[in-house]
């Protein structure tokens, strides 16, 4: 009955085409079932043909390439723009294409964490959060002579809970308003999945006196943004996830546009964010470009910003929201799936939330015992998902290039290594 559902779902899909445009590993012959793409995502048909384009380019022009040509380096980051500002929701200048993901939340954090000794110094984050997070915050805290164990204030779920309540997160905005400088969260939790009311988490820090930042870097690209009309500061995320750029993958930036023209507000500056019609004058004084770019250090990359490039024109032409419908579909599926093979919870249990407002298309899995057998059963079957130290398997069907038969796949052999490991257990008892 499922195989037929979903070969039926696939017959349908509007976006079936997308994934003759990447590129799987093979397994024994065959495609594997890639359900990975929240760590890396496959490469695009079209990014080979895009940096041999720039190679060309390169060879063509030399150093006056940065001036000639049809995407001359010069304005390279611009290029992107317009397709960052709508996966986004931003407005075209208050979104910029640069750097790595962790270099550009320090560089957002020199801007917008400023602690006071007497007042303002706490940022408040997610507990578990991603490591690069937690690292970055611990070491700005301490470069502003900070003590991270009063400085950071970390939300955990509640006893008995995975996941974090909203109220939770605005609760404990208020309790620390006063002292609070930033509160600085994830978009989505790479551990559980779950995604967070940025909105109102935004509101709130803004009603605290403080300002609100976001690391999407497990949100670009699978939810929705909203980021100009949520009124957050600032944001940062990867490229190389769901935006499928390549191991490394450019960052992108995000500044909203009450900030952008803000020179009192400080920032470590370097040449490529000075105004471009001055900064072949080599003078002395940093006048910023306009909105985000004003934040840029160096020219770009420009080999993976192509790269990342190929991949946003897939996104543009696909649109957000047929993907969004797709990916709620798809993760759907998958959970109904798990759910019947694991009712009572025995082998597994789902910690993402199972509001699809509350997650993208991530699934984790926490596995009661053998979960690293499972994670490589699945594996030796082609099928690639995440496991994540110490017991939880990471599931992503991505709308652009997975589907429901892919799905369908995954919960055939989850059910048939459940099933021997069941088996292998009865026997052991008799």
């Amino acid at each position: 009955m499922h195989k037929a559902f979903a070969l039926s779902k696939d017959a349908a899909d509007s976006l079936k085409g997308y994934r003759e445009q990447f590129i799987f590993p093979q397994h024994d012959g065959k495609p594997v079932i890639y359900m990975c793409g929240n760590s890396l995502g496959l490469q695009p048909v079209g990014v080979r043909n895009a940096i041999l384009a720039e190679l060309d380019h390169w060879a063509q022009y030399g150093v006056e390439g940065h001036f000639m040509g049809d995407q001359p380096w010069m304005y390279y980051h611009k290029f992107l723009t317009p397709q960052t500002a709508r996966l986004v929701g931003a407005l075209p200048h208050e979104v910029v294409v640069m750097n790595t993901l962790t270099v550009n939340l320090h560089l957002m954090m020199a801007s917008f964490y400023r602690p006071e000794a007497s007042g303002r110094f706490k940022i408040i984050m997610e507990a578990g959060a991603f490591p690069s997070d937690q690292y970055a915050m611990e070491t700005q805290v301490r470069w502003h002579g900070f003590d991270p164990e009063t400085a950071i204030v970390e939300i955990a779920p509640r006893a008995g809970e995975d996941t974090l309540r909203t109220e939770d997160i605005i609760a404990t905005i208020e309790t620390h308003g006063e002292q609070l400088a930033l509160v600085l969260f994830g978009g989505v939790n790479y551990y559980t999945g779950q995604c967070f009311d940025m909105a109102s988490i935004t509101q709130a820090a803004h009603k605290a006196g403080a300002y609100a930042g976001f690391d999407l870097a497990h949100a670009a690209g699978n939810v929705p943004l909203q980021l100009h009309d949520w009124g957050a500061d600032f944001a940062v995320w990867c490229s190389y996830k769901y935006l499928n750029s390549g191991p490394g993958g450019p960052s992108g930036v995000f500044v909203h546009e009450r900030h952008a023209d803000n020179r009192a507000l400080p920032r470590l500056a370097g040449w490529w964010g000075h105004d471009e019609k001055e900064r072949f004058k080599m003078r002395k004084g940093f006048q910023p470009m306009y909105g985000a770019e004003g934040w840029q250090i160096s020219n770009a990359q420009v080999f993976s910003f192509a790269a990342h490039k190929a991949s946003l024109d897939i996104f543009d032409a696909a649109g957000m929201a047929a993907l969004r419908q797709k990916s709620i579909e798809l993760t759907a599926f998958l959970e109904k799936i798990l759910l019947e093979i694991d009712p009572n919870q025995q082998h597994y249990k789902i910690i993402t939330p199972k509001d699809p407002q509350q997650r993208g298309c991530q699934l984790s899995l926490l596995c009661q015992s053998n979960g690293k057998a499972l994670f490589d059963d699945l594996a030796q079957h082609g099928v690639l998902a995440d496991w994540r130290e110490p017991n939880v398997i990471r599931f992503a069907p991505i709308p652009l290039y997975n589907s429901f038969e892919d799905v369908w796949w995954v919960g055939e052999y989850v059910d048939a290594h459940v099933g021997a490991h069941v088996a292998a257990h009865l026997r052991v008892r008799t």
